[in-house]
């Protein structure tokens, strides 16, 4: 349909340029006779409108696009076309023509949906009007009308002798051409200067528009207007352009007013030369020379400009306080993280190995127990205070901003890495003294990463990340202050690419998997576990073992979103032998899934999503995760246990010693590190060793694993010694999911026969 109405819109546009051409070879010399004029006068001259208002008609069809405009545009040329016609067939035979007749009602017509269409281009390309452009409309206005009354409406304002209704019609013209030639003017300073081809067109045909209206109106005054003549073509012209902006019109666009501050060249030009023209009428006006309406349209006009100079100062005021609010945080009253990128932007562009910047990115520690334990509001309270705390301790030029959260940075434009570890260290001792909030005297900690510019980072986001880096490094060591170094032996783009990577592909989530190691009872040799052991398998460099891709998830704070994956994985991989073969899996958590409250609820979640029990799963953990914050961590591990999921302590034996967590811990399963157990069958230390664990254990109700188990000899020797459950190369290596898969179904019920005695 679209398609169909636009190739009669062409058809009936070229129709309209044909005539238009043929009509322009008879404003001279033409041949003689009724005939001819007919043709020309009454066929061409009227077929230029009828193909122009067909033409608005089929835009209107196809085109939701200033629709409203188009079809007042097409009822304003057929209200042309009928005037033409009553006058042509009508008025134009009779001997004696009346004035006014009934074509002047069409002629007069012609204006009113020429207005609508105006008013309904503005509508469509402004959705919601400011002060200033409805001020801007109004000077465009009277500044138009004031030279328009002075220029051209003066002189027929002086005819008031006669027939009143005649009186009344010949000021009707001019006056209706004034108030479009003001209502023009007035989009004009509304839109502001713009290249819009539908509204440069139908600009032009209003002006050509007027042209004709105001060389007619001086010729028939003087009595010596011909029909037929070279100033016909100034309507027919008029038409024509309609016909091509309609035509070629496009989905107006959104005006940028919208969106900005209304000031500049674009939309002050047209105020701005409306004024000038209303100035300029004044001083000429000092002899009242023109008709007092000019004037005071002029003053008028003058007014409104010095209205909206008062509007554009309270816009461009309140344009500034937006900005200084975009970049302020609204809680502490510091800059955002927007101000300090754009700070952290201009101290690069100046920094050099003679002159170099430091970042600092600062974490509170604990600030997460303060809002679980006092609420949300002590939080923000505390939050507050930082601010006034450090800021005595700064530079002139440096600058401390709120990331966001607990996270804090402060930029030193001028600071090599050793002032800025000392105003790091200087700054960890001031977060340290006692804050009071809520009534309650605290002491919060916090971690500071030091990165400096331009080496080894020489762009926003690489000393971000260095900061970041080094942010973490600190909280990892509780050293209050780590400065970032780059490795030797790794670039530091070249790291911060990995962790970017990594960051990508957790995102994406098609790059990490899990690789299965078997875990086998001792006594019946059956399977009994699988623990899931994260790979990554990069899309360059090939399959990543932990020992490369967690330091690089730990620095970029991505251990908890890497574990989230991971338990997703391993419990996906789970799904498919349950319940036809009841093996759970492990998998690892890190400090930051220990201490995360969310971990239960996450868990049990992931449980119900693949149907599957709560001993399907066990969570391991390292001794040491639970030195963070081990009353949050026992309360973590507590509430896994009540879902029914069995936690076990890994790698036990190589941190600190766990008697006491051995007793407070909930736990129930121990699995020895495998540097315990590479000597039991020489060293008969190591043998007392896990002989008297693996009692202690058994007596607490505490399963023990033993890992690393890469011999029969070894395997033997942890069976003599009441050890549960072994694992390792002597049992399998890790494989992937579907190749343990297949090696579990091929396995017997027990592995007694298949595991040497």
């Amino acid at each position: 349909m679209i398609s169909r109405d636009l190739t009669w819109s062409r058809a009936a546009l070229g129709v309209t340029l044909l005539c238009l051409g043929l009509f322009a070879t008879g404003v001279g010399p033409r041949p003689a006779g009724e005939v001819w004029a007919l043709v020309y006068d009454l066929g061409f001259y009227n077929a230029v409108y009828a193909g122009a208002a067909l033409v608005c008609l089929l835009t209107v069809r196809r085109s939701r696009a200033d629709r409203l405009a188009w079809s007042a545009l097409a009822v304003a040329i057929l209200l042309g076309l009928v005037g033409n016609l009553v006058y042509s067939l009508v008025i134009a035979p009779l001997d004696e023509e009346p004035f006014p007749s009934v074509a002047d009602l069409f002629y007069l017509g012609y204006y009113v949906p020429l207005y609508v269409a105006l008013l309904a281009l503005i509508r469509a390309r402004v959705t919601r009007f400011h002060t200033s452009m409805w001020l801007d409309g109004v000077v465009g206005a009277l500044g138009a009308g004031a030279v328009a009354v002075a220029l051209m409406l003066g002189p027929a304002l002086e005819l008031t002798d006669g027939d009143t209704a005649a009186v009344v019609t010949s000021l009707a013209y001019p006056i209706a051409d004034v108030v479009l030639l003001a209502l023009l003017v007035a989009v004009g300073a509304i839109l502001g200067v713009r290249r819009d081809r539908t509204l440069l067109l139908l600009a032009a045909a209003i002006v050509a528009n007027l042209v004709g209206d105001i060389v007619f109106l001086d010729l028939a005054t003087q009595g010596i207007y011909i029909e037929g003549g070279l100033l016909d073509l100034t309507w027919l012209t008029a038409v024509t352009l309609m016909a091509v902006a309609a035509h070629s019109g496009r989905r107006p666009t959104q005006h940028p007013a919208m969106t900005t501050t209304r000031v500049g060249w674009r939309v002050l030009a047209v105020p701005l030369a409306c004024n000038v023209a209303s100035l300029l009428v004044l001083g000429l006006d000092a002899g009242s020379r023109f008709n007092p309406a000019a004037a005071w349209l002029a003053v008028g006009c003058v007014l409104s400009a010095l209205a909206r100079v008062a509007v554009t100062f309270h816009e461009v005021r309140a344009f500034s306080r937006v900005k200084e609010e975009a970049r302020t945080d609204e809680l502490t009253g510091l800059p955002n993280r927007r101000a300090l990128y754009e700070q952290v932007t201009t101290a690069l562009g100046t920094a050099s190995a003679s002159h170099p910047a430091a970042l600092l990115l600062l974490d509170l520690d604990g600030f997460k127990h303060v809002n679980d334990s006092l609420g949300h509001h002590a939080g923000d309270h505390l939050l507050r205070q930082i601010g006034p705390k450090l800021l005595p301790a700064l530079r002139g030029g440096d600058l401390l901003a709120r990331l966001g959260g607990d996270e804090f940075a402060v930029l030193l434009p001028d600071a090599d890495l050793d002032q800025a570890r000392t105003l790091a260290e200087r700054l960890h001792e001031l977060v340290r003294e006692p804050v009071t909030v809520e009534g309650i005297r605290l002491h919060v900690g916090v971690s500071i990463g030091v990165a400096g510019a331009p080496v080894p980072a020489a762009t926003v986001d690489e000393l971000m990340r260095c900061a970041d880096v080094a942010m973490y490094s600190a909280k990892s060591a509780r050293a209050g202050v780590h400065v970032y170094v780059p490795d030797p032996t790794t670039g530091t783009a070249d790291r911060l690419r990995i962790m970017e990577d990594l960051r990508t592909a957790l995102e994406r989530g098609d790059e990490i998997e899990v690789h299965l190691q078997p875990q086998v009872d001792l006594r019946e040799g059956a399977v009994v576990g699988a623990e899931a052991l994260v790979r990554w398998r990069h899309p360059v460099r090939g399959l990543l073992a932990p020992a490369q891709l967690l330091p690089a998830a730990e620095q970029a704070g991505l251990l908890r979103p890497l574990a989230d994956t991971v338990l997703e994985l391993a419990l996906s991989a789970a799904s498919d032998w349950w319940p036809e073969q009841e093996v759970p899996v492990s998998v690892n958590l890190a400090a930051a899934n220990v201490t995360d409250l969310d971990l239960p609820g996450k868990v049990a979640q992931a449980l119900v999503r693949h149907g599957l029990p709560a001993r399907a799963l066990t969570l391991e953990l390292v001794e040491d995760t639970l030195m963070t914050d081990p009353e949050r961590g026992q309360r973590v591990l507590g509430e896994l246990r009540s879902l029914g999921v069995r936690t076990s302590i890994d790698d036990y034996g190589t941190g600190y010693s766990s008697l006491a967590y051995l007793r407070n811990l909930p736990a129930d399963e121990l699995k020895l590190d495998r540097s315990l157990v590479l000597d039991v069958g020489t060293d008969a230390k190591v043998a007392a060793i896990v002989r008297h664990t693996v009692a202690l254990a058994h007596e607490l109700g505490i399963s023990v694993v033993a890992e690393g188990v890469e011999d029969d000899g070894t395997r033997a020797v942890l069976a003599g010694l009441g050890c549960d459950t072994v694992q390792g190369f002597a049992i399998g290596h890790p494989m992937p999911v579907v190749d343990f898969r297949a090696w579990l179904a091929a396995r017997p019920s027990t592995l007694l026969d298949a595991l040497p005695s």
